[in-house]
């Protein structure tokens, strides 16, 4: 199976760390011309970096995924400089630093918080890039969710298990919707993975005979990797998955 992207573009949000940065520096590498962004400019521009290194491109731009007029700024600059969007990676989310606590303890605004850059981002960048996908009847739109979407998040954290479900809803809803165009959208959700900053202090809090429930937890008995979710995400985005769209893909090793 040979995968490349050469001459397409792929936009990808919260490409700081992490799954972001994985899936940026894959695209760039199999040829694709990469817009990367997020709101952490330091690590945005070594992301910027390792794609050059891999070979490719990439233009890396500061844009908060909650504001909708931001997106459609970014996607604008996108389609003016290389005239489509063929590719969009919703991957932008998390829990915003945000730890397990009893319901009654959360209050709306955090509440609110993990909806709006779970959920809203995707939304709000999937109707920046509707017009040129349309225009061009093809177009990909891959959603990064969770395992805490198809069931409880092992962070404790209502309102991220509740938005990756309704990440994974939305997902369902605009691939019908925008299938007529020749768009499909579907979704990878993670397993846990140590990715960045925060699933680091997921996985430290655990200590070593909750790290080792884990491990054991999983049919393969390991953890996966940042690549293991952007061969996901190019699998998706390629011409192989052209008649697949509205599915939730399941990374996690096995559960």
């Amino acid at each position: 199976m040979n995968i490349e992207f050469r001459g397409r573009t792929a936009i990808v949000t919260g490409a700081a760390h992490g799954f972001g940065r994985a899936i940026s520096v894959a695209f760039a590498r199999l040829g694709a011309i990469v817009w990367a962004c997020d709101l952490l400019e330091d690590e945005l521009l070594e992301t910027r970096h390792l794609c050059y290194e891999a070979g490719g491109v990439c233009t890396t731009r500061t844009v908060d995924v909650r504001d909708k007029l931001a997106a459609i700024e970014f996607v604008d600059d996108v389609t003016a400089a290389t005239h489509r969007a063929d590719i969009l990676v919703n991957n932008a989310g998390g829990v915003l630093g945000q730890v397990g606590r009893p319901l009654e303890d959360v209050s709306p605004e955090e509440w609110q918080s993990i909806f709006d850059v779970n959920v809203s981002g995707a939304f709000f960048f999937s109707q920046a890039v509707a017009p040129a996908m349309k225009a061009a009847a093809s177009g990909r739109i891959i959603n990064i969710s969770s395992g805490a979407g198809l069931g409880i998040s092992l962070t404790g954290i209502q309102a991220y298990a509740s938005a990756k479900a309704a990440q994974i809803g939305l997902t369902r809803q605009l691939a019908h919707e925008l299938g007529p165009w020749g768009i499909t959208v579907n979704n990878v959700a993670p397993g846990f993975v140590r990715s960045n900053a925060a699933t680091e202090r997921q996985w430290e809090s655990y200590g070593d005979e909750g790290q080792r429930a884990l491990v054991e937890s999983i049919a393969l008995k390991r953890l996966g990797t940042p690549d293991d979710i952007a061969n996901a995400v190019l699998f998706f985005a390629s011409d192989y998955a052209r008649w697949i769209t509205g599915q939730v893909l399941s990374v996690d090793g096995g559960k």
